[in-house]
């Protein structure tokens, strides 16, 4: 996960899993962990979901990727190690360098990096990952969308998994162990969820165009294609981009 729009030189300052219930819960593979609002509201992370391995729905979606793929917000990297097993190229970035040393032990290739930041091969991505509810990553689906448009290469695909329900939400939280008010908590960040009525909303004005949406084992999804033409600056997607990549 990642920080704000136009926070990319405070990145350090408040980003997800900087803190130590997320890096915790990464070391031990299991929760109780919580994004927890305001108002003391409560939303469980899926931990041992995320450390374990791909399952049936995830490698359904993976089925779907096309040529070099970033999964945005990888977390421990279950997603990017399974594609590397297949002898696909594929790369995360998170802002969590628990997350990121995870995903390189299971195999994976990962920088930690805000998707705010410069990311490597910038306009020539072919698919981009957006799981796990990571539409939330900086509290702004809109400017994510608009980022994501410019990383990937005319036509990419861009698949994102939604809330299971119609909602549109921009609130502010924390990573806390669990509901009390004394447990360990990270510094609040904003954050987003969205239902995928919502997500076609921004989709449109943003540069994407919507050519499939399903649900699986519980959790939905939509896929996207850019309009746009890429601005890369650097070197072809593919193997040569992420090989000349060094995962911190």
């Amino acid at each position: 996960m990642t920080a704000a729009p136009g926070a990319a030189a405070s990145v350090a300052a408040a980003p997800w899993g900087a803190d130590d219930p997320y890096a915790d819960a990464l070391r031990t593979g299991r929760g109780p962990l919580f994004l927890r609002r305001g108002d003391g509201w409560l939303l469980p992370l899926e931990v041992e979901r995320w450390c374990a391995a791909a399952d049936a729905v995830d490698l359904a979606v993976l089925e779907r990727c096309e040529g070099a793929v970033l999964d945005v917000g990888c977390g421990p990297g279950r997603l990017v190690a399974a594609l590397a097993a297949r002898g696909r190229p594929a790369l995360g970035i998170d802002v969590s360098e628990a997350a990121v040393r995870h995903t390189v032990r299971r195999g994976g290739q990962a920088l930690c990096r805000s998707v705010f930041e410069r990311v490597p091969g910038e306009g020539r991505w072919d698919t981009l990952l957006l799981m796990d509810g990571n539409i939330g990553i900086g509290g702004d689906p809109r400017e994510l969308l608009l980022r994501l448009a410019r990383l990937t290469a005319a036509g990419g695909l861009l698949v994102v998994e939604t809330a299971p329900f119609d909602i549109d939400e921009r609130i502010r939280v924390q990573v806390v162990h669990s509901g009390g008010p004394d447990g360990p908590a990270g510094s609040p960040f904003p954050w987003a969820r969205l239902g995928t009525p919502a997500l076609l909303r921004y989709a449109r004005s943003t540069g994407w165009r919507t050519v499939g949406q399903w649900a699986e084992g519980g959790r939905c999804f939509a896929a996207l294609r850019s309009r746009a033409t890429g601005t890369a600056a650097e070197p072809g997607h593919g193997r040569a981009v992420i090989s000349s990549q060094r995962a911190r």
